[in-house]
């Protein structure tokens, strides 16, 4: 009977990491869907934007209200479940605060928790005021209604009560170690706990037991459970931002890709002694198809980005065509594009194989408006704290639209075909070119 709650405890544990490992390597199949990128340069630079970037929260704090907060939730969380290793420990052999025995070293560690998760409780309160009273522009936009909106309540909820739990775990344990209880040996320093001390005063040991003992499973479950939603959320980014700023562009940001079928076709009418009429020789490989129309289309660095997205909304906040009415949010972009993904995955694993479902990544979830609102300035890449870059998502697919259906808008084939016959943009014959001069 005594190894009734490790036994418990052991299936609990297994079936949470279960099941988020399950759904973790469904995640790494939906991103494989995509074309594969070389990243092995750059790999001094690539690791420094690692420790800069997804370590270091250095583009958060560009805003610093918003990046401070983030920061001190972002530490509290992760250190304070330093102490999730310590619970699953004594979980799995029965143990009771197992570090305890570190003395000086460990009372200061349960101080210093202590200490975070009460400033994680403020950050996250203010957190939700900004989100719900306060309503900041950026999480007011169309994408951000429905299931967006409920998604970031809901992660603050859960860090809200994971702290509280925490909290009342210590103050119920501290009170316990103050009466003697047995198998509560006396460790740690509980500053915020302590204050809830009047609450539980005069309460049997038993009673006080109950709430320690359920305050501690209900603490370990939350976390178990916070693990597995982030599946559903988009607090994916929590896992997912060191990967995706490792795998980050490292290039200049105003320097695009050339397509090498195009470049190869421009170096061969340039070739005075080459036959742009000529047959392509036997075996040669058919040009592949020009920029993307569906998610099977792009890298899986962009794909990994859809997911890594956070929907704080600071590309779009930044954006120029998003600021002036146009249709156009970059977070749309990211958030289309999971979307698509998750579609196609959820495809293939019921078929097992992409089922032609009539729909595409291009005109079922993103428009040709929003793609032609784009002024390929970079902001959104800019501003982005995790390293994701929707313009490049963007531009394949207005290279589909121009190159394989040649639906450019009619300005730009305008501007085209001079370029083509004029050498320009503008409609003068090459001959005028400087015949303002003599105007002058």
């Amino acid at each position: 009977m005594q190894y009734i709650p490790n036994i418990l405890f052991l299936i609990a544990l297994v079936a949470g990491i279960g099941y988020f490992t399950k759904n973790i390597r469904s995640i790494i199949k939906n991103i494989k869907l995509g074309k594969e990128v070389n990243v092995s340069d750059h790999k001094k630079e690539r690791w420094g934007n690692v420790l800069r970037i997804a370590l270091g929260q250095s583009k958060m704090v560009v805003r610093p209200i918003a990046g401070l907060l983030h920061i001190v939730v972002y530490v509290g969380f992760i250190i304070i479940n330093i102490e999730v290793l310590e619970i699953i420990i004594d979980g799995l052999f029965g143990t009771h605060r197992i570090f305890s025995g570190l003395g000086i070293v460990y009372d200061i560690l349960i101080f210093s928790f202590e200490i975070l998760a009460l400033l994680v409780l403020i950050s996250v309160i203010i957190f939700w005021t900004r989100r719900n009273i306060q309503k900041i522009k950026r999480f007011l936009n169309p994408e951000m209604k429905g299931w967006p909106k409920q998604d970031g309540n809901i992660i603050l909820y859960f860090e809200v009560v994971l702290m509280v739990l925490f909290l009342t775990m210590n103050a119920a344990d501290h009170q316990l170690q103050i009466i003697g209880a047995p198998h509560y040996t006396e460790a740690g320093m509980f500053p915020v706990s302590s204050l809830l001390l009047p609450l539980l005063d005069g309460l049997s040991q038993s009673t006080l037991i109950i709430i320690e003992r359920t305050a501690w499973w209900l603490h370990i479950l939350g976390i178990l459970a916070f693990l597995n939603y982030l599946y559903f959320s988009k607090h994916l980014h929590i896992i997912l931002a060191f990967p995706n700023v490792y795998f980050g562009r490292v290039t200049p940001k105003g320097k695009f890709v050339n397509n090498k079928a195009v470049t190869k076709e421009v170096q061969l009418m340039m070739d005075p002694n080459a036959d742009p009429f000529a047959a392509p020789p036997e075996g040669a490989e058919a040009p592949a198809k020009f920029g993307a129309s569906d998610v099977m289309d792009l890298s899986q660095t962009q794909l990994l980005n859809a997911y890594t997205c956070t929907e704080c909304g600071r590309c779009t906040s930044e954006c120029p065509a998003s600021q002036t009415g146009k249709k156009l949010s970059p977070r749309k972009i990211m958030m289309d594009t999971r979307d698509r993904v998750h579609e196609v995955g959820q495809n293939i694993a019921k078929n097992g194989e992409f089922k032609d479902d009539g729909k595409q990544l291009l005109d079922n979830y993103i428009t040709r408006e929003e793609l032609w609102a784009c002024t390929t300035c970079n902001a959104c890449v800019e501003a982005c704290p995790v390293s994701i870059d929707p313009l490049s998502i963007i531009m394949q697919m207005r290279e589909y639209l121009v190159m394989e259906q040649s639906a450019a808008p009619t300005e730009l084939n305008v501007a085209m075909t001079n370029i083509e016959n004029n050498g320009a943009p503008w409609p003068y014959n090459q001959m005028d070119r400087l015949n303002w001069k003599d105007e002058a």
